[in-house]
């Protein structure tokens, strides 16, 4: 396993900007492990001036940084890899002022997911600031992009769903196994999905003991699914996308069925996973008869994945977990970072799943 910090032998250091949110403290969580990386700037206008050990108290007697309002030129002076945990719209004009200064970017937002601008405003509302970008980020699954972040400056961390739902189809999809109009995506997600904002719907009385359905047929994740899958085959291809909310605060379980283009035994397929996902150390392939538990992957980077197929309908089902909070947001963000600074990407992130 490769162990180099950087060229100069010195540890990377890096800077979480927005660190008071839920995918901000679980980056913390994580780098205070990871060990080529010193933390050395912390952000978050909610909490300007304030130690991180006040707004987490978890973290008292580990981490000791202090809370600064955003200085783009403070936050490049301090370090060199800089993480974007902020709601969209505000990442990116963070990363217009960051990026100029030469610093390793990687947006935990959907700002630079989208090749195409006209798609990022007809899904987030708003014109996009910086589409010069928008064509040299490089989408951070690194199962399907690793060649291309060893070079990339700016790093675009894919959506939750789109994790989990990507990873379980890549197989059948690139090996063109189904007919990828028939694809039909049912996901549950915890709470924490959601962001730390308070909001009635995520409240304790609302949301404990309840699953519902939300963002029918207009999930900003459908159109990034899309844009994947549609970049693999050569063609357009759209989703059959429904979201679920259930009384958890992680994981994502994600069920994608589609129509097989030809008769296929499971044995067949699940060695179609096997051999596919062979070198990729956060991607499990479970065995005939287990499918995949949120339970299973809690606080690690791992995806789990299981494959059926129902032979009344010829179709193949495909079923992922992964905690949205690393390998769907924060983990898969220091995965990529550890691919664009040269380390092994099994760097900091090899922590077994939480239990019970």
């Amino acid at each position: 396993m490769k162990q180099r910090m950087d060229d100069t032998g010195r540890k990377i250091r890096v800077a979480v900007v927005g660190a008071s949110g839920y995918t901000g403290v679980e980056l913390l969580r994580l780098l205070i492990s990871h060990p080529a990386v010193e933390i050395t700037a912390l952000t978050s206008e909610s909490y300007a001036d304030l130690p991180i050990d006040e707004v987490f108290p978890s973290l008292f007697g580990i981490l000791k940084l202090a809370c600064n309002k955003f200085d783009a030129r403070e936050v490049a002076k301090r370090a060199d890899v800089i993480f974007l945990a902020v709601p969209h719209k505000t990442a990116m004009t963070a990363a217009v002022e960051l990026l100029p200064s030469g610093r390793k970017v990687i947006d935990l937002s959907a700002d630079f997911r989208f090749r195409d601008p006209a798609v990022y405003r007809q899904w987030y509302g708003v014109d996009h600031a910086a589409p010069e970008f928008l064509k040299e980020a490089v989408y951070a699954l690194p199962e399907l992009y690793r060649q291309q972040l060893t070079t990339a400056r700016l790093a675009a961390v894919p959506g939750c769903y789109p994790t989990a739902v990507l990873l379980g189809l890549l197989p059948l999809v690139k090996r063109e196994v189904i007919d990828p109009d028939s694809l039909v995506i049912d996901a549950i997600s915890g709470a924490s999905g959601a962001g730390r904002k308070p909001d009635l719907p995520l409240h304790f009385a609302e949301l404990h003991g309840n699953c519902r359905a939300y963002k029918v047929a207009c999930h900003r994740h459908a159109p990034e699914i899309e844009q994947e899958l549609s970049r693999c085959l050569g063609r357009e291809v759209l989703v059959t996308f429904t979201p679920h909310l259930v009384g958890t605060v992680r994981g994502i379980l994600a069920t994608m069925t589609a129509t097989l283009v030809t008769s296929q035994h499971v044995e067949d397929l699940r060695a179609l996973y096997q051999d596919w996902y062979q070198n990729e150390p956060f991607v499990r392939i479970l065995p005939e008869g287990r499918l995949p538990e949120t339970k299973q992957v809690r606080g690690s980077n791992f995806c789990d994945i299981g494959i059926t197929v129902d032979a009344r309908t010829r179709r193949v089902v495909v079923v992922t977990a992964i905690d949205n909070l690393v390998k769907g947001a924060s983990g898969q963000a220091i995965q990529a970072m550890n691919v664009m600074t040269g380390l092994d990407e099994r760097t900091g992130l090899q922590l077994p799943p939480l239990f019970p």
